[in-house]
C-alpha cells in the first residue's frame, strides 16, 4: 500500500482549538462535568451535537488538558491545566510562532495597534511601572 498524506492521522496541535476552548471554558467555569453536563453549559449558538462534544473531549484528554474519572457508567472529565497556564502556553507559542520567540515583538505589535485606547495603554504603562522594581530585584 502506497503511504499517502490521505492516510496520515492527522497531527493534533498541542494549542487549543476555538471548539476545544469552549469546552475548557466550562470545565473551567464549573469544574468537572459529564458530556452532558459540558454540552449543557455550552453556549447554545453554534449549537454542537452530543457526538461532537464527546470526541472533542476525548481529543483534549489525549493532549493532557483533561482526565476522566469513572462515575457508575458515566465519565466526569475533570480540567487538568488551569485557565492560566492555557494562557501562559497559548501566548508563549504565539511569541514563538509569529515573533521570533521574543516578547518585545509581541508587545511592540500590541503598541502600535491602532484599536488599543487610552485608558488601556495607561493601565499597560501602570502595570510595566509596578513591575520594574520587581525585575531589578531578581538580576
Amino acid at each position: 500500500m502506497e503511504w499517502t498524506r490521505k492516510t496520515m492521522p492527522p497531527r493534533t496541535s498541542p494549542t487549543l482549538t476555538e471548539a476545544e476552548l469552549r469546552i475548557m471554558n466550562v470545565l473551567w467555569m464549573k469544574g468537572s462535568g459529564s458530556v452532558q453536563q459540558i454540552l449543557d453549559g455550552l453556549p447554545k449558538k453554534p449549537a454542537l451535537a452530543y457526538n461532537s462534544v464527546l470526541t472533542t473531549v476525548r481529543i483534549l484528554e489525549k493532549k493532557g488538558y483533561v482526565k476522566h474519572v469513572k462515575d457508575g457508567r458515566a465519565h466526569i472529565y475533570l480540567p487538568l491545566v488551569g485557565r492560566k497556564e492555557a494562557t501562559r502556553f497559548e501566548i508563549r507559542h504565539l511569541v514563538n510562532r509569529f515573533f521570533e520567540n521574543s516578547h518585545e515583538l509581541l508587545v511592540m505589535n500590541i503598541l502600535e495597534d491602532r484599536s488599543i485606547d487610552d485608558e488601556e495603554l495607561q493601565r499597560l504603562r501602570k502595570m510595566l511601572n509596578e513591575d520594574e522594581p520587581e525585575r531589578e530585584e531578581e538580576q
